[in-house]
């Protein structure tokens, strides 16, 4: 087991075996690829650490074709059931683009610490990060709607 510390936000990202191996489509790395170059050219330094950790997950990737990725994936504009391990909770997210985040409705961006976390890992797949308010545990329960899984390749 491996791990990696995002020193900016301080999380903790467990790669485990080849069952934590995500998978990203085509369309979602080059979009993603772009979002790194535009945000490293014209967002303030502070952030570039951050945007290589994105850039090093997207490196160990599996890359799929849309019609090829597995329909237990989280995906760009995916919406998804997380558990949190230690408190019992339930919660549903939809990870977008960061201008499309809104906390209030469970948008969380690609950019932010969990949607960073969450890119590419399958149901069953289990994440662990040092939050602010200590270790976070939690396991991704389901996907509620995938845009590949639905034909829609260009979500």
């Amino acid at each position: 087991m491996a791990e990696r510390i995002c020193p900016r936000y301080k999380v903790r990202r467990l790669v485990m075996s080849l069952k934590n191996k995500i998978y990203i489509t085509e369309f979602d790395l080059k979009r993603l690829k772009g979002l790194i170059k535009f945000a490293q050219e014209r967002w303030d330094k502070s952030v570039l650490q951050y945007l290589k950790e994105l850039e090093e997950e997207l490196d160990r990737a599996n890359i799929a074709k849309p019609e090829e990725i597995p329909t237990d994936v989280i995906t760009m504009n995916s919406t998804f059931g997380l558990h949190d391990l230690d408190s019992g909770e339930d919660f549903v997210y939809t990870l977008v683009f960061p201008a499309r985040a809104d906390s209030a409705s469970g948008k969380i961006s690609i950019l932010a610490p969990l949607g960073t976390t969450v890119l590419g890992y399958r149901v069953g797949d289990t994440v662990e990060w040092a939050a602010p308010a200590g270790r976070k545990r939690l396991k991704v329960k389901k996907i509620v709607y995938q845009p590949e899984a639905k034909g829609n390749y260009h979500a």
